[in-house]
């Protein structure tokens, strides 16, 4: 089932990452403008892979698994490059750690509830969040590139709704927390 086309969806955004950390670390802002297309095409790959296999009837456990994995290596990877290149810096660096912390709780979280066999679906709010933050990191990759696009607010943009990716964060985690703590 790895050979599904959500699973090579998903799979295709595990392999994006190491090119877009190499062209994050360029300093030139056509390669992070190649970036952001680069993050564009996966982020929509994010939406994508659930879609069809839901729509196909093709949702796989491998699929359930690798999806997630992909989410994060993905946002964790422009996290820190982000941070690396100064783009997100002092207070900023704030509501990164946040969605980075959030992130490996919840998957501790749900790995701990898989044990005693409780599924715990993605809420209505984590589904913003996620959007949120995809938006935020995309709009801050575009501030690498600002010198070719020097009439968008990409820093506005992006920093902007990564706090609000940050806030949806602390509350979709908190709704995480007492869902497993009624299991605990």
């Amino acid at each position: 089932m790895l050979s599904s086309l959500p699973n090579l969806l998903t799979l295709s955004r595990i392999l994006a990452v190491p090119g877009l950390v190499a062209l994050m670390w360029g300093p030139n802002p056509w390669e992070w403008l190649a970036a952001f297309g680069l993050y564009t095409l996966a982020a929509i790959t994010d939406y994508f892979d659930g879609y069809l296999a839901r729509s196909w009837g093709t949702v796989s456990k491998i699929g359930q698994f690798l999806d997630p994995i992909a989410d994060k290596i993905m946002v964790a990877a422009v996290i820190l490059m982000l941070v690396d290149a100064q783009i997100l810096h002092g207070w900023s660096v704030i509501a990164g750690l946040i969605i980075l912390l959030r992130e490996m709780f919840v998957s501790g979280l749900r790995e701990y509830l898989a044990g005693v066999q409780v599924s715990v679906p993605v809420s209505q709010l984590a589904k913003w969040k996620t959007t949120a933050q995809l938006v935020a990191l995309g709009a801050l990759i575009l501030v690498g590139a600002v010198p070719i696009l020097p009439w968008l607010p990409a820093e506005i943009i992006g920093l902007v709704t990564l706090w609000i990716a940050a806030i949806l964060t602390l509350i979709t985690g908190y709704d995480y927390l007492r869902v497993g703590l009624k299991h605990m």
